[in-house]
């Protein structure tokens, strides 16, 4: 069916967004539009042109027999600055607060909307490490870990902490809580993670860094390499932080229980954000 350049833009746009660093070759457009190679390239340059300007992302063109076109999702500062502004505003909602001086952070996690700009955030951020698998601990973690998957377009792996019959053969390891000084069990099945894989560890809350150090360290039975650290919020005034490299979108500087009162902040990432857009323009003087 020929299709005419307006109609052939449209249904481009929607293929290369739903199908995130997904490789697609011009000979595929170009059969299903019933048109040559030269326009379905002068098209996704005005596809290109149009992510860019729009802070969407940008078209990465692969040469050879082999080749194609692929989509990067992006995330500007100003964007991210309007997302990060969004968070803030309603973790810091003092009906968050439960017994104990905890949040309730589930409805957030729950949220569609929420979770996909999060999930774009940190999909942009590594978006060029050549992420394999996007790994999470149960349960609270797996809603972001799915939307930064769902932006590479790569798998999710589950860290639980108790065994399961359908997970087959499994790998465990113990490791000691950074807030609780706790030893607990980590669990990961042996299907789930490829030998020497490039993993992006994604989880919702941090205090000292204990869960996701477990993480890292069950990794290593996989001679697996972390490429990446993503947490949705930060807790700050922690003495002895088990991680040190991570990017954190939201930080929670104070929890006053009797005043109900949760402080928070801009995590480290739109200051890396600036870092690198300095960077940018720098390179390109």
């Amino acid at each position: 069916m020929k299709f005419r350049r307006s109609s052939r833009l449209v249904d481009m746009t929607n293929h290369l967004l739903l199908h995130p660093q997904h490789l697609v070759s011009l000979s595929y457009f170009a059969e299903k539009y019933d048109s040559a190679k030269s326009s379905i390239s002068e098209d996704l340059t005005i596809i290109k042109q149009t992510f860019e300007q729009q802070g969407i992302g940008t078209l990465v063109t692969i040469a050879g027999a082999a080749g194609g076109v692929k989509f990067i999702p992006l995330v500007g500062l100003d964007e991210a600055k309007e997302v990060v502004r969004e968070l803030c505003g309603v973790i810091a909602n003092p009906d968050r607060l439960l017994p104990g001086g905890y949040l309730y952070l589930t409805d957030i996690l729950g949220d569609p909307r929420i979770v996909n700009k999060i999930g774009k955030i940190f999909a942009s951020i590594y978006s060029n490490r050549d992420i394999d698998v996007v790994m999470t601990v149960a349960t609270k973690g797996i809603p972001l870990a799915y939307a930064v998957a769902s932006f590479l377009d790569v798998p999710v792996v589950i860290v639980r902490h108790d065994n399961r019959v359908t997970e087959g053969s499994t790998v465990s390891i113990n490791y000691v809580s950074g807030s609780t000084k706790r030893i607990q069990t980590m669990v990961l099945s042996k299907r789930s993670l490829k030998e020497g894989s490039n993993v992006l560890i994604i989880d919702d809350f941090m205090k000292a860094g204990g869960t996701i150090n477990g993480m890292i360290n069950i990794l290593e039975e996989f001679n697996a390499n972390l490429k990446g650290i993503g947490v949705l919020v930060e807790s700050e005034g922690i003495e002895e932080r088990l991680v040190d490299e991570y990017i954190s979108l939201v930080k929670l500087t104070d929890v006053d229980v009797k005043e109900k009162q949760i402080r928070v902040s801009e995590g480290n990432y739109l200051t890396y954000l600036s870092k690198i857009e300095i960077q940018d323009e720098m390179g390109e003087e």
